[in-house]
């Protein structure tokens, strides 16, 4: 469903998107709901389970759905706006596959595949922001047409479910655009001018009070995956950092560490996961609830948006196709010093290594390299040691492959339907989770000048990652075994502590930024947090300077300049914005 119309916008969105979430309902949650129960009408809506309905449907849109079609522009883990556009990932692959995301890479996004893309991401952020009002206004007339057909409880809590809902839409808007239009449950027509970034922000954080005030502190009937009082205030810290408004984040992200349920999993291989004894671990805030085997004839219930993100073959998983690679940046970062320290804080030279780092080179490395990256002689969580033969185009997307979206082989979660059905899984994708909670409190705890809470948060994160490394992966016992295990042969795993207080401002924000980077490799965050620091433009030149050595079609990609700020408005939904003729949406500087 287009998100931009000439027309006004219908009261009955909700009879298509309640169609949507009975087909492709989370799982975890009214999974009843997600059966076919027969024909929808005017009548059906307008009860409690079409407006549960209508919210489920509102869930949904957090990755790729067939409501909205288009492509991986849409994944739920923006692969290809956070991961691929910065220093972590190149698309991978070959040139030939998906080449609308080799100007993404390139950033030559005013190009007619790029555009196809980014209007892929509007369309899917805005479905999202349209199935949020529509339930909105559903309930409203429920609520008013039917008194004690929704509980009082139930009403504030499914009121507070779809504001923080449009809320993350329009941030994920937010995010790319800036300069957004903001649409509410009381508009009737989509044909709206830009807001700018700061109103908008504005109206993201009004959306998450208002949500914070409706929402139960516990997810409403028990209900894993449905988001609660502690999710929206977290997720207010979030976008106050964002917004460098870091007085405000502070006391809401000091609040949710010292009083929310969530803590850093154990080891880190619980966090990324197939195994059903593991999904929404006390380190998940906000996940999108992957499914299998529901009944969706295609796996599309699956995490759909990640499906193209598996080695491409020539191994026990057989699958494809090898898109969303590391970068040999990437893998360099994650070298240590003597002192287990990343030895990028010390090392000018830390970028130096040009050749495939594989088992048979022996140094010390933070064990984070090998749960975020797949490199050869090295095992692949239990599916056996990684090998050349499971790179598509080594010569063009180089010789590693992602690893966090792939389940264990033991886990069983890979669906038996639709292409491929090996790489369709259930791995539920963080969209927000408690380590990048605490990493950006130690943001804004480093910029309110308390450096000391800064170095306590970043080490709580660094004792996490030396509990476990990779280990053989013979069994599931096997797949995570301690840092200093003697079966490890490939690697020397060193975290260590930052142990002297931080007394310079600057030398702990740059530590908290590092400790970011290899924390959330690879999980869409990289981009935005260069942008938000201000710093994307010299990082990501001094990128490109060195990868157009090792990825030689690097060598056609533009200087990434000021215009870059913000991705471009696609012009489609600029020139859907017209009345009378004139456009109501202006794009952004540069474009």
């Amino acid at each position: 469903m287009k998100t931009s119309s000439r027309n006004p916008m219908v009261r009955w969105t909700a009879l298509v998107i309640l169609a949507a979430g009975v087909s492709y309902g989370c799982k975890d949650f009214l999974e009843d709901a997600a059966k076919p129960q027969g024909t929808l009408n005017e009548q059906t809506l307008q009860t409690k389970a079409g407006v549960e309905g209508s919210l489920i449907a509102a869930y949904r849109t957090l990755d790729w759905n067939n409501g909205v079609g288009g492509a991986w522009g849409n994944a739920a883990s923006n692969w290809v706006w956070g991961s691929v556009t910065s220093d972590d990932a190149y698309k991978g692959s070959e040139a030939s596959d998906q080449p609308p995301i080799n100007d993404v890479e390139a950033y030559q996004w005013a190009t007619a595949d790029a555009e196809s893309y980014l209007n892929d991401k509007w369309r899917g952020a805005y479905e999202g922001v349209v199935r949020s009002n529509a339930t909105l206004r559903l309930l409203k007339n429920v609520t008013a047409a039917k008194p004690g057909e929704i509980s009082a409880a139930d009403a504030a809590s499914i009121e507070g479910e779809a504001l923080f809902l449009r809320a993350h839409y329009t941030f994920e808007a937010w995010r790319m655009w800036g300069n957004i239009p903001v649409y509410k449950e009381t508009d009737s027509d989509f044909r709206k001018a830009n807001s700018t970034a700061a109103e908008a922000l504005a109206e993201i954080i009004k959306d998450l009070d208002a949500a914070i005030a409706k929402l139960p502190v516990a997810s409403r009937n028990g209900q894993t995956g449905r988001v609660n009082q502690w999710v929206a205030k977290a997720y207010k810290g979030r976008v106050l950092v964002y917004g460098g408004q870091f007085p405000a984040a502070l006391t809401i992200l000091r609040e949710v560490r010292t009083a929310g349920p969530y803590a850093l999993e154990s080891s880190y291989d619980k966090v990324w996961t197939g195994f059903k004894d593991l999904e929404n671990g006390k380190e998940t805030i906000f996940a999108y609830q992957a499914s299998i085997n529901g009944g969706e004839p295609n796996g599309n219930d699956s995490n759909y948006g990640e499906r193209l993100n598996f080695p491409h073959g020539g191994s026990t998983l057989e699958s494809c196709c090898g898109f969303h690679q590391p970068s040999q940046n990437l893998v360099n970062f994650y070298a240590v010093d003597a002192q287990g320290l990343p030895l990028a804080l010390t090392d000018p030279n830390w970028n130096a290594r040009n050749t495939n780092l594989t088992a048979a080179t022996i140094i010390p490395v933070d064990p984070r390299l090998d749960w975020t990256v797949g490199r050869d002689g090295v095992p692949y969580k239990d599916w056996g040691k990684h090998a050349d033969t499971w790179i598509r185009a080594p010569a063009y997307g180089g010789p590693y492959s992602p690893k966090k979206n792939v389940h264990e082989k033991a886990s069983g979660a890979s669906s038996s339907v639709g292409w491929v059905p090996i790489q369709l899984n259930s791995v539920n994708m963080h969209l927000f989770r408690y380590a990048d909670l605490l990493l950006m409190l130690a943001e804004a705890e480093v910029e309110a000048g308390v450096l000391e809470n800064a170095r306590t948060i970043v080490n709580q994160i660094r004792a996490r990652a030396a509990v476990t490394a990779q280990g053989p992966g013979t069994d599931r016992a096997t797949i995570a075994v301690p840092i200093n295990d003697s079966r490890i042969t490939w690697a020397n795993y060193r975290v260590g502590q930052y142990t002297t207080p931080w007394t310079s401002q600057a030398d702990a924000r740059t530590r908290v930024r590092y400790e970011r980077r290899v924390e959330l490799a690879m999980e869409g965050q990289r981009f935005f947090d260069l942008q938000r620091w201000g710093i994307a433009e010299a990082t990501l030149n001094a990128y490109l300077a060195a990868e157009k050595t090792r990825r030689l079609y690097l060598a056609a990609a533009a200087p990434f300049a000021t215009r870059h700020r913000y991705y471009p408005i696609p012009a489609i939904q600029i020139e859907l914005s017209k009345v009378s003729g004139a456009e109501r949406l202006k794009q952004n500087a540069g474009w």
